[in-house]
Order: C-alpha cells, then structure tokens, then sequence
C-alpha cells in the first residue's frame, strides 16, 4: 500500500508511506521534482568562461535539491568529509547539480607536509 503523506509545494517535495501488507515493514519515501533546479542549473553553467579562475572561496559551483542535498550529507558525514563531496560533486552522474566546469577534488600529495 502507498500513500502520500505530505507535499510542499514550494520545493516540489512529496512524501510517500509504503506498507508491506504481507510484512507490515514499512518506509518513506521522498521524492522531489528537479526540473528547475536543474534547467536553472544549466544555464548558469553555460555563462560561465572555462578559462575563468574560481577566484575566492565563495565561488558558486553547485545548487542540490533539499532531498539530494540530505543524501550527500549521509554519504559525507554531514559534510565533514570535503574530499567525498568534492568527489560526489565531480562524478558525472552528478553534473546536473553544477553551476561551474572543473573539477573539485585534489588529491593529496604524499610528500605535502603540514
């Protein structure tokens, strides 16, 4: 059985309850149109030069949806792991999300001492 428990119309945001009739395991599941985000996504990606330096530390690379957003949290450790979500934001897969070209994670060197 599915039911929806909530929608939000501002962030598109729907919440399903799924029961297992057999089971009686249950779930939630959240589910969010991205559309905009990513059509908006794209077209600041598209005004930016390649060549262009990142200049400071507050250059905008990336917009995530709430429900993206809350998943990259869990896999980076409530974003405590910046080299994970620099890989998270470098995958492919994950391109929609970016408002920039180039790439986010260095690896370090062996031979940087602190």
């Amino acid at each position: 059985m599915k039911r929806i428990l909530d929608y939000d119309p501002a962030t598109k945001t729907v919440q399903f309850y799924h029961e297992d009739e057999l089971t009686g395991d249950v779930a939630l599941e959240t589910r969010q149109d991205i559309t905009a985000i990513v059509e908006h996504n794209k077209a600041l990606f598209n005004q930016v030069d390649e060549r262009a330096r990142w200049g400071d530390r507050q250059t905008h690379i990336a917009t995530l949806p709430l429900s993206v957003l809350v998943e990259v949290g869990k896999i980076t450790n409530n974003f405590k792991d910046k080299a994970a979500f620099d890989r998270w934001m470098d995958n492919p897969d994950n391109r929609v999300f970016r408002t920039r070209p180039g790439k986010l994670f260095r690896p370090s060197s062996p031979l940087r001492t602190r």
